[in-house]
């Protein structure tokens, strides 16, 4: 356990300097299109650290780091993903296109772009509901990921920590909206940074130059020295720390199909990190922010899942042969633990070393929280209320606008709160796969025909979307194990098609839904324009 006196200070300064930030961000939101956007008042930098900080949170350390202990390196080829797709790919093609595009229809949040692109009220309603309905449940996980280690590291009661923290967001993302979201990021950003580099080395240094190595002759030790947890792997298809599990194997369709595809390719349709697109000044901007994005997302992720792999090395150094996934069994806690005994063993200097780290925890979880929070206040504040308030002949004011978002982000955190507290454990990793994965099966087809398709079909973008929520449900509320066992019915008991992530199902049929629908309904175009809307 650290110092409780010195981390208090610490924590105290960094809370102080959160509030202030959000302070600035207040002060410079006087109107409602500032609160949602504060577009023209960012640069490259501040664009880059917010983008990386929002996207990559205290589930990629903590919730992602555990399943990296339990499933090895494999997890390496999710950060290769998260730069080509989630910063190569959305930079240069999505980022571009919803910057320029966003701009010229004056919109302010993901679903106000999807609704004026195309022409639709229910499409902005669906995209708004969805945010609505699956952002909670990633933000918990997010939430919990930050308490969990606090609770691991400091002798501290885990609903004050819980509370507090969530106050504290909610306090400056409620007043100083985008702008205090984007400052704060920034901020914490260079901690997250600072703290991830700090853990890598010292891993290297504990464990040996070699500890990849080590950790290749470890599965074959380990496994023959009777270790029940790996057994149990093996027999689902795993064939190492340092090996791809078998094709087609529980282990693979779980590593693959949820935690590579699903956060691989969600993060192309995430709705928080569209307005950051939406922020930038100009294109110029984006390409500076995908090179200091880049360098982030490496460190930050490539450390995360190299040194979950490379505990199960240090716990059977330290505990009589036992790796990560028997020393400490819930993979949630696989990181915090590591953390501690591995800083331990530097006295007070490991002190100093693991406030560093949990300020960095701190920051990976309020950092994304924060821009989760502010989407899902913008999405039932303005998306939302304002189509009732157009219904009802209710003047939509500035000021009446600006509270409307406020209120509902307060609420917003209420429910995140509420669900953190029913969550069961092993579940951080596991909701941001799920939360990824439905913005990808069900508004990824959609954005993209937005932004690439010179006429956007109104019916074709209602029935993806239609479609891919549907079947995203079904076959995740009573097909998949991993989340019909914690929220649905399992209708099917076993068998290798449980853990098939509804990802793999809906996805395709959302996109084919989308193509047959242009093809059979094309968009009545100018007679100087084509008429087949999807061939752009």
């Amino acid at each position: 356990m650290v110092n409780i006196y010195i981390f208090t200070a610490i924590t105290a300064v960094f809370i102080a300097a959160t509030l202030l930030l959000g302070w600035y961000g207040y002060r410079h939101t006087k109107n409602n299109d500032e609160f949602l956007l504060g577009r023209n008042k960012t640069n490259s930098l501040l664009l880059a650290l917010s983008y990386g900080a929002t996207f990559l949170s205290a589930s990629a350390v903590v919730g992602f780091g555990g399943m990296a202990a339990r499933y090895g390196m494999v997890m390496i080829w999710l950060v290769v993903l998260n730069l080509f797709v989630g910063l190569v790919v959305a930079f240069l093609l999505f980022g571009k296109r919803t910057r320029k595009i966003g701009k010229e229809l004056k919109a302010f949040t993901f679903s106000d772009l999807l609704g004026k692109r195309f022409k639709s009220p229910a499409i902005r309603t669906l995209s708004a509901v969805i945010i609505l309905v699956g952002m909670p449940i990633y933000c918990a996980a997010v939430l919990l990921g930050g308490v969990n280690f606090l609770v691991a590291t400091i002798n501290v009661n885990k609903d004050i920590i819980l509370i507090g923290f969530s106050l504290i967001v909610a306090v400056y993302v409620t007043y100083g909206g985008v702008l205090a979201v984007m400052y704060n990021d920034a901020l914490q950003a260079g901690i997250m940074f600072i703290g991830m580099a700090i853990i890598l080395v010292v891993t290297y240094s504990v464990i040996g130059l070699d500890a990849n190595q080590q950790l290749t002759d470890l599965w074959g030790t380990s496994l023959g020295g009777g270790s029940t947890g790996l057994e149990s792997l093996a027999d689902k298809g795993m064939n190492g720390w340092t090996s791809m599990p078998s094709f087609g194997s529980e282990v693979w369709l779980t590593v693959v199909t949820t935690f590579l595809l699903g956060v691989g390719i969600g993060a192309l349709a995430q709705p928080q990190l569209a307005v950051r697109f939406m922020s930038a000044k100009d294109d110029k901007s984006l390409n500076k922010s995908l090179i200091i994005g880049s360098i982030f997302m490496i460190v930050i992720v490539g450390t995360a899942y190299t040194v979950g792999a490379l505990s199960n090395v240090y716990f059977s150094m330290r505990h009589a042969g036992m790796v990560a996934i028997e020393h400490v069994g819930n993979t949630d806690m696989i990181i915090p633990t590591f953390v501690n005994e591995l800083f331990a063993e530097f006295g007070s200097l490991g002190e100093v070393f693991i406030i560093i780290f949990i300020l960095a925890i701190l920051c990976a979880s309020i950092s994304t929280m924060s821009a989760l929070l502010h989407t899902m206040g913008a999405a039932a504040g303005h998306d939302l209320m304002s189509q009732v308030d157009e219904k009802k002949k209710v003047e939509r004011t500035e000021k009446r606008s600006l509270k409307l978002n406020r209120i509902s982000t307060m609420i917003m955190m209420v429910l995140v709160v509420l669900i953190a507290y029913l969550m069961p454990t092993n579940i951080i990793a596991k909701a941001t796969s799920i939360f990824m994965g439905l913005t990808a099966a069900t508004l990824l087809p959609t954005y993209a025909h937005g932004l690439f398709s010179k006429h956007p079909n109104l019916v074709a973008a209602k029935w993806s979307i239609i479609i891919g929520s549907i079947s995203w449900a079904l076959w995740g509320f009573f097909v998949n194990a991993g989340i019909a066992n914690v929220i649905g019915t399992p209708l099917i008991a076993s068998g290798l098609i449980t853990f098939v992530d509804p990802l793999v199902i809906s996805l395709p049929l959302s996109c084919i839904v989308l193509i047959v629908l242009c093809k059979l309904r094309p968009v009545k175009a100018e007679p100087s324009e084509s008429a087949e809307s999807c061939s752009e």
